[in-house]
């Protein structure tokens, strides 16, 4: 984990500070699965009380004057049913998480019967703003609004005058309304960064990986090259030391001698010692010893000539020719002359194996302009040739190379197997 915050998560502090679940609101807990919906949390359950406990407030002092103001303007009947569609109301909020829109149109008709539904209505319209959208919310606060304007200003109370009844009344409903709306706002915007975190956690992820997963396959290119090149060498060596045994007891030519063993005992037994040296640096890299690494020495162009060297040591025919202009070791990055190195290596490792005994040719050329070039050709022998292998050394080449900017051909001109990779000069 980095020490502090960057880009791939940006929102971190908002989901390490995520209020408890019985804190939130049931729109925005998290989701259970064993539940057809959310249920009502801690939160829920003590704002239900409270605007339940509200509107039956209203509605008490709305009832508090009998008889009321506006008795000669409504029928008895009106007045008898008042309480009792107020009670109504108020127990039908409820219901209002679940069906508000609904309930908000059925205290339309409430409202007109009974002012005692004035708290629960104004419940209502706060409701409907928080989990509908702006336009449901506002028509059915118009409807609300319509009928009560119009019954204030022809009835409006005897200690207040008509535009004091009616600036009540539109309070009474645009701040519910004002509030709803803000705070459904603030409900998706928390909502939105919740997800936008979430999203942007999955994307760590996924660069995670990728980043690991690329990382596993420059070392299973970088254990191909220097493994398959080690151990060519030494497969070449027991063959030779092998066939010349098998010639000697068939009394087809002369036995070793205790010289010749001894050299290619050496030559072997230090073969093999690269190859574990080597072995332990890439092993370092996959047990994060990025020190020990960083420590390791790359190869460089210099290092051609010592490679070749190796090869020729070993009983292959290699022609070595390199061609630099003056600086080219101080211009040239080391992760450009480790490619040029590995590609050398790797021409070298296909002819042991598929070509076995035949003459390779090895040339380097490296200038301002023209660039890095490198091509290592060997004959085609003739009949099936070829040594145990994974078949990805070129594949894996091709993908280094592709890294450093450059390009790889491969491929059997006039009777001879050419590798050759291009790569730029720096700028």
């Amino acid at each position: 984990m980095s020490p502090k915050p960057t880009l791939a998560d940006p929102a971190a502090p908002l989901a390490g500070t995520r209020a408890p679940r019985w804190l939130l609101p049931a729109e925005l807990a998290e989701p259970d699965p064993t539940r057809p919906r959310p249920r009502r949390t801690v939160r829920d359950w003590v704002v239900d009380v409270l605007l339940f406990t509200g509107a039956v407030l209203v509605g008490l002092d709305a009832w508090a004057e009998q008889p009321p103001y506006y008795a000669d303007a409504t029928p008895t009947w009106m007045l008898t049913v008042d309480p009792w569609v107020g009670v109504a109301s108020c127990l039908a909020l409820w219901w209002r998480r679940r069906f508000p829109l609904a309930l908000a149109i059925a205290l339309v008709p409430a409202l007109m019967l009974a002012g005692t539904a004035l708290g629960a209505s104004m419940v209502a319209v706060f409701n409907l703003a928080i989990r509908r959208d702006w336009l449901p919310a506002s028509l059915v606060t118009v409807a609300y609004l319509v009928p009560t304007l119009h019954f204030s200003a022809l009835h409006p109370p005897p200690d207040a005058s008509r535009s004091m009844a009616l600036a009540f009344i539109g309070v009474a409903y645009l701040v519910p309304l004002s509030w709803g709306m803000a705070t459904r706002a603030r409900r998706q915007l928390i909502l939105g960064l919740r997800r936008d975190a979430a999203r942007q956690r999955q994307e760590h992820q996924r660069r995670l990986a990728d980043t690991r997963r690329a990382e596993r396959e420059r070392i299973a290119r970088e254990m191909h090259d220097v493994l398959a090149h080690r151990i060519s060498l030494l497969s070449l060596h027991a063959g030779g030391l092998a066939y010349r045994t098998t010639q000697a007891q068939a009394g087809a030519g002369l036995p070793l001698a205790a010289g010749e063993i001894r050299e290619a005992a050496d030559v072997i037994r230090d073969a093999a010692a690269r190859a574990l040296d080597e072995l332990a640096e890439v092993l370092a890299v996959l047990r994060d010893a990025p020190a020990a690494a960083a420590a390791a020495p790359q190869p460089r162009l210099t290092d051609i000539a010592r490679l070749v060297a190796e090869a020729r040591a070993a009983g292959q025919r290699v022609s070595f020719e390199m061609v630099c202009a003056p600086g080219t070791a101080e211009a040239l990055r080391p992760a450009t002359q480790r490619t040029v190195y590995r590609t050398v290596q790797e021409g070298l490792t296909n002819a042991r194996k598929h070509a076995p005994g035949a003459p390779v040719e090895v040339r380097v050329d490296a200038a301002p302009g023209p660039g890095v070039s490198v091509t290592v050709s060997n004959p085609v022998p003739p009949g099936p040739h070829g040594g145990p292998g994974a078949g990805a050394g070129l594949t894996g080449l091709a993908e280094r190379v592709a890294l450093d900017g450059g390009t790889v051909e491969h491929g059997v001109v006039d009777g001879s197997f050419r590798l050759t990779a291009r790569l730029s000069w720096p700028a």
